[in-house]
């Protein structure tokens, strides 16, 4: 369902529940986006690429490659993030001790636009967010 305030997701980073009414646009983001609204991404079938803002400039640059390179990926930087790197997709939900773990690739393979998304393929554009390699 849709939250008009701030959710108290029980993941840190969320992978699914309650979110915004309008979805972050898939992308590179440098600086945190909302929860509520990436995981309203996530319903569309988004993987939610996270990682920890000091994070070596190299491994960052891997994460930024591998999502430009597809439409249904967003990457951005969590503060607080548990681990370096998370990826999540609706339900699902790895942690990986570094941007060129093959366990990333595999995820992206298993979850963009997956079958446990609620609403997959539905928009990843034209919502919120003006991301870097759009």
């Amino acid at each position: 369902s849709h939250a008009n305030e701030p959710v108290n997701y029980e993941m840190t980073p969320p992978a699914g529940g309650e979110h915004a009414g309008v979805w972050q646009n898939c992308g590179v983001y440098r600086q945190p986006v909302r929860s509520e609204q990436t995981v309203h991404s996530l319903e569309h079938g988004v993987v939610w690429i996270t990682y920890r803002p000091n994070l070596p400039a190299a491994q960052i640059a891997q994460l930024e490659q591998i999502t430009s390179e597809r439409d249904f990926v967003l990457l951005s930087p969590f503060p607080g993030l548990p681990g370096p790197v998370y990826a999540s997709a609706w339900g699902y939900q790895v942690a990986l001790d570094d941007a060129f773990d093959p366990r990333l690739e595999q995820f992206i393979a298993q979850f963009e636009v997956g079958p446990t998304a609620p609403e997959p393929g539905a928009p990843c554009t034209g919502g919120d967010g003006d991301p870097l390699d759009r």
